[in-house]
């Protein structure tokens, strides 16, 4: 029996021994975990401003309306004296595109060159893909209304991927943008409703996405069109058809692009002065006296309207000239409640108006100044001769 006691004992104490070595050894597994310091770094939040590169100066006008002051935009082709067709990027230009964060671009074909350097952190925005594009399409994407919606709505998500700390301003910026497309696109609207059935013929397809927004329909003979679209030179029948179309006056307005000038279409731009056919001159990048795109696409609805209808839109701003030189009250009042009018459209006297400038207008404004400052002069001759002749006695 006593035997028995004692060799329970000895398991019992051997069992202790096993659990407490069993113990410790956890312990000692588990320790140097729970005192190791961490030495894992947080990755730092990103800050501006964004490198943005555009292909053109007209999507890049865009990306830095959009950015502000977080976004520096740099844009390759920026003159309307180079053919982007045939535009060859130099060395620093393919350095820029290789360092972008974003790179807003055209696609289509019309502007290849701007994605071969870009590299796998690089975020492409391309208005084609954005439109569902494709080579061989019309490439000028730019003037259609739904394409310029689409990409700001595209390079502001790619702005708020780069920089998630100014979602705000980013989306602030948008909703200004899409509130200044709308009233252009409305007053553009009403100007196209009021005119029906208006044609025209082009030179170049360049604006074909903005004349079919104003509701024109395109009568360029579908073979120079082809010719021209493939970056060749017109047939010599279709480039008789044309002509006769011209002299004929078969069409409400020719539309030049100044960019793509040839002997086909001096030929075809001197038969519309002979015929009297208005002609619209356009460009394919953004001229230097323009500051946005969409001031830009203001500047040529305008033109186009002046070619067409220049007293679209002028009735009251010919009659308010009229009335210029009367200081009543009432005028100034007017000239007040018009003035605040303004500002609540617009939100702030400092946005972008995009409306109709009307030519007829501005011409009346100068011819008034020219006779006042003529008249100015004649009292000054006569003063002058008054004092001559007093000065002779």
């Amino acid at each position: 029996m006593g035997t028995q006691i004692t060799r329970l004992t000895r398991l019992a104490a051997a069992g202790l021994s096993a659990v407490l070595l069993f113990a410790t050894a956890a312990c000692a597994a588990t320790s140097p975990a729970e005192t190791e310091p961490d030495n894992k770094t947080s990755v730092p939040a990103p800050t501006g401003p964004i490198n943005v590169v555009a292909s053109l100066n007209q999507w890049g006008s865009l990306a830095a309306e959009l950015g502000g002051d977080d976004v520096e935009v740099t844009s390759i082709v920026n003159s309307t004296n180079v053919d982007a067709h045939d535009f060859e990027p130099k060395t620093s230009d393919v350095a820029k595109l290789s360092k972008a964060q974003i790179i807003v671009a055209n696609g289509a074909g019309y502007d290849s060159w701007a994605t071969k350097s870009m590299t796998k952190t690089t975020n492409i925005v391309s208005a084609a893909s954005v439109m569902g594009a494709m080579e061989g399409d019309n490439p000028h994407l730019w003037f259609s209304k739904d394409a310029r919606s689409s990409m700001a709505t595209a390079i502001t998500d790619a702005y708020i991927k780069a920089l998630p700390s100014k979602k705000k301003a980013f989306q602030k910026r948008l909703k200004a943008w899409q509130a200044d497309e709308k009233s252009l696109e409305t007053w553009a609207s009403e100007f196209t409703r009021s005119h029906s059935d208006l044609t025209y013929a082009a030179t170049e397809p360049v604006v074909y996405y903005l004349m079919a927004d104003l509701g024109f329909k395109d009568q360029t003979p579908k073979g120079y069109t082809q010719s021209t679209a493939s970056g060749g030179e017109p047939a010599p029948a279709d480039l008789q058809s044309f002509q006769k179309l011209i002299e004929d006056k078969g069409v409400d307005v020719l539309v030049n692009n100044t960019q793509e000038a040839s002997d086909a279409t001096s030929m075809i731009t001197g038969a519309a002065g002979r015929a009297d056919v208005p002609v619209v001159d356009v460009s394919e990048q953004m001229p230097k006296d323009t500051d946005t795109l969409n001031a830009w696409i203001n500047q040529l609805i305008n033109t186009i309207i002046d070619a067409v209808d220049p007293s679209y839109g002028c009735e009251d701003a010919t009659d308010g000239n009229a009335n210029s030189d009367d200081s009543s009250a009432d005028g100034a009042a007017t000239d007040d409640a018009n003035a605040q009018d303004s500002k609540a459209s617009t939100g702030s006297s400092t946005e972008p108006k995009y409306i109709r400038q009307c030519k007829a207008a501005t011409s009346s404004d100068s011819s008034q100044d020219s006779a006042k400052a003529d008249a100015s002069n004649g009292d000054s001759g006569d003063a002058s001769g008054n004092d001559q002749t007093d000065s002779g006695k």
